[in-house]
């Protein structure tokens, strides 16, 4: 661990222990996981291909015996794991599995495996967010869950997080919980620091409160790390500038649920002059990618999961290369998703300066489905950069969010929250906006409120394509 990162305090399990401290065994497997990712990072490419080759091959024969679904889908006999070239040959020739196969497969419970190893506990039900329109059920078994907090805590120390500090989450809260004034208060960052370190409070706020009263509970809360997704980051950034509003003692904004683009981060760094670190993650297979410490792409957590980024033919991309995002969780053997097509795309990167051996994402493009379709069948990614915002507020300068809906091949529908009602000339030049930017073929339709609405997971995109088919 770097010498300037922040002290930090093991909370110790044994009476009378005191310091040095002694865990209970939850924090024991957290340390012991800690100290191997500690040396792993390091490892080069060949040898983390290896190891996850080794986890992924008792992964496969467990999925095979275990899980109905995997029975006639995985062959029963596998090159050895050093056999890199007949090993990977057999691993690209095996289906892509797709959300639709999963709702499927639900039916009959058939992707659950019957039974789990000993130590792996007990099952855990969630749901994921659906924000592709298609909630899938996931089962996760407690053995992943301790993984999932081993990389929490590895964010944390990469990024060198004072934990004794207060975290604020802007985030999704249950009904009823977390609301404005207060919000929630919890001394500790969560389940996956308590069984380990001493931590300061977390505060937290449902992510459906009004922005002006989400600044005014930050900074009543002077938090000194805030996380939320990057569209309410950005509105917070934009009101706290127009309000002259300084949180003293943030020192680090964290990035979650959504794609954080160039123009967004740099927005937010500028209004608070401190980081922004961004989190790539989903809740079927836990975190993809974490930011570097060193530079503001993603590392591949290849401890916890394969990833691999592929073509339209399912041909691995080089660096520089754009593809879909396919994922395999290595330890979740409660339900094996084995190279499971989360519906992202992704850019590849070359090996990071830093000297870590983790493969590198130079971008998260976001959901493939909300591409732009053109009549001719073409797709293309909308990518919004700082030229085409400053456009759109030279157009209508009352705009405070935007988002585009492609309700059509032809058509298009700008839905913009607005300080103001647009006079006619604003509305013609956001038209114009759109169809410069978008296509000169589309019609264009304004639509103005004062918030735009959020996902039932609370999620925002700024360009959601609604063709069918997409």
């Amino acid at each position: 661990m770097d010498r300037s990162s922040p002290p930090l305090d093991v909370v110790s399990a044994v009476p009378g222990i005191a310091w040095p401290a002694l865990p209970g065994p939850t924090g024991a497997a957290l340390l012991a996981l800690l100290f191997q990712f500690e040396q792993t990072q390091w490892w080069p490419a060949e040898r983390l291909r290896l190891a996850q080759r080794r986890q992924l091959s008792a992964l496969l024969a467990h999925a095979r015996e275990n899980a109905p679904y995997w029975r006639g889908r995985l062959p029963r006999d596998w090159p050895a794991p050093a056999e890199e070239p007949a090993w990977e040959a057999v691993w690209q020739s095996l289906p892509i599995l797709r959300r639709e196969d999963i709702q499927a497969a639900e039916a009959s419970e058939a992707m659950l495996a019957g039974s789990l190893p000993p130590g792996h506990g007990d099952y855990r039900e969630i749901y994921t967010s659906g924000s592709t329109g298609r909630p899938v059920r996931a089962v996760r078994s407690e053995l992943w869950e301790l993984v999932w907090s081993a990389f929490t805590l590895r964010d944390h120390l990469w990024h060198r997080r004072d934990l004794t500090g207060t975290l604020a989450a802007i985030r999704e809260s249950g009904a009823g919980k977390a609301s404005y004034p207060d919000g929630d208060v919890a001394e500790g960052w969560g389940v996956s620091s308590a069984a380990l370190f001493e931590t300061g409070r977390l505060v937290s706020l449902n992510v459906t409160t009004p922005v002006a009263q989400q600044l005014e509970w930050l900074v009543r809360q002077d938090p000194d790390y805030l996380l939320s997704h990057p569209s309410i980051l950005a509105r917070l950034a934009a009101a706290a500038r127009e309000a002259g509003v300084r949180l003293p003692r943030l020192r680090q904004v964290i990035a979650i649920s959504e794609t954080l683009r160039p123009e967004v981060r740099t927005a937010i760094e500028a209004a608070w002059g401190v980081p922004v670190v961004d989190v790539y993650s989903s809740r079927e297979a836990g975190y993809l990618a974490l930011q570097c410490p060193d530079h503001p792409h993603f590392h591949i957590q290849s401890e916890g999961l394969r990833v691999e980024v592929v073509d339209e033919a399912g041909r691995p991309c080089a660096a520089g290369e754009t593809g879909r995002v396919l994922v395999t969780p290595l330890h979740n053997l409660a339900m094996p998703l084995i190279r499971y097509d989360i519906g992202d795309a992704a850019e590849v990167g070359p090996p990071c300066p830093c000297g870590r051996g983790l493969p590198v994402l130079t971008r998260i493009l976001g959901r493939r489905q909300n591409m732009l379709r053109l009549p001719g069948g073409e797709r293309r990614w909308p990518l919004l950069s700082s030229n085409d915002i400053g456009a759109l507020l030279a157009a209508a300068p009352p705009v405070r969010q935007h988002q585009v809906i492609q309700a059509a091949l032809d058509r298009l529908v700008v839905r913009l929250a607005v300080a103001r009602p647009l006079t006619a000339e604003e509305q013609v030049a956001v038209a114009a906006w759109a169809r410069a930017k978008f296509g000169a073929g589309f019609a264009v339709t304004v639509e103005t409120m004062p918030e735009l609405p959020r996902t039932a997971a609370g999620k925002f995109e700024d360009f959601v394509c609604e063709v069918p088919g997409a």
